[in-house]
């Protein structure tokens, strides 16, 4: 059995309209969900970018679903600023947040002016940052010298029970390195032997937890308009990883996918008016083995595409609530 939630895009669409799609998910039989947490947009088509936990607290309040976010700490957020977010966030919905947590991408985190680090340091970064927020949401007092600097940092309202810290990660190397220390692994659609290489390599290096797949997919009632959205909302997106990490800024996005045709958003983005096609492809994915698969809907309009999923996409597969951490 697979958590089927949906993916709320922070860039792409108005806070408001996401709780009220969150809100409908959750109707239609959708039992989890999670979020994106940027200050810029992929494209100026896109044209959003709201503060992803200012509207977790309203999302939580609004539903009883399960909620997580993609969250990278170290240069635009101080790890101890988001050991308090999460300290209070589950403190008030025990049992209902989660993050994954990544390196970041340079269009977000460049507005501090500090340099953009190279891969492998950005990962040292990270894995101090986790050991500084493990330590505040066991409710130390942490000082820390190194990649980030903390000075007797506490965080006094705590939930009794920690929310889990799921490593976000594309490839096997990053995965394989998160292993020593996250609650789970969240990764993003791939060719299937690609996403086997990454969960293998996690498994393989003594990674536990749940495997948390995000998919992207464009739906709409005819196969034309279906990759139209797809094309005018999501061609900024299907570069290869280095790309979308160091490019520094929207314009440079819009930019670089002037030229990127119609047809290459199949792959990145599962396109398809048949809601027949939606249920084959995540069958498929589910037998890779995922525990919770996240449906992005990668236009900006989300009513429609709920309704058609609760009713004709998710009924097709064996759909759980998400289980509590303990």
């Amino acid at each position: 059995m697979t958590v089927i939630g949906v993916h709320a895009s922070h860039e792409q669409v108005h806070p408001s309209e996401l709780v009220e799609a969150v809100q409908l998910a959750e109707q239609v039989g959708f039992t989890a969900a999670m979020c994106s947490d940027h200050i810029s947009p992929w494209s100026e088509r896109q044209g959003q970018s709201a503060f992803a936990w200012s509207w977790l607290g309203a999302a939580l309040q609004a539903t009883s679903l399960p909620f997580g976010v993609v969250n990278a700490p170290g240069q635009r957020y101080h790890p101890a600023i988001i050991a308090q977010a999460m300290a209070t966030l589950t403190a008030m919905y025990p049992g209902r947040f989660w993050a994954a947590l990544g390196t970041g991408e340079a269009s977000n985190e460049h507005i501090t002016g500090a340099a953009w680090p190279r891969k492998d340091v950005r990962n040292a970064r990270l894995g101090e940052c986790v050991d500084v927020i493990r330590r505040l949401l066991a409710g130390e007092e942490v000082s820390h010298d190194g990649l980030v600097t903390v000075d007797r940092a506490r965080v006094w309202t705590l939930p009794e029970v920690p929310p889990p810290l799921v490593a976000a990660a594309v490839s096997p190397a990053t995965a394989a390195w998160a292993a020593s220390w996250a609650d789970g692994l969240a990764t993003v659609l791939q060719p299937h032997d690609a996403l086997e290489q990454t969960t293998d390599a996690y498994r393989s290096a003594g990674g536990r937890g749940p495997l948390v797949l995000q998919v992207h997919l464009s739906w709409a009632e005819d196969d034309e308009t279906a990759l139209d959205i797809a094309h005018d909302q999501w061609r900024s997106n299907v570069f290869a990883p280095d790309v979308n990490w160091n490019l520094d800024h929207v314009s440079l996005f819009d930019e670089a996918s002037k030229h990127v045709p119609r047809e290459a958003m199949h792959g990145p983005v599962l396109v398809s008016s048949d809601p027949g096609r939606h249920v084959a492809w995540l069958q498929d994915l589910i037998a890779l083995g995922f525990d919770e698969i996240y449906l992005h809907h990668v236009g900006q309009e989300q009513r429609r595409w709920l309704e058609v999923f609760g009713e004709k996409v998710l009924p097709q597969l064996d759909v759980t609530p998400k289980v509590a951490a303990a």
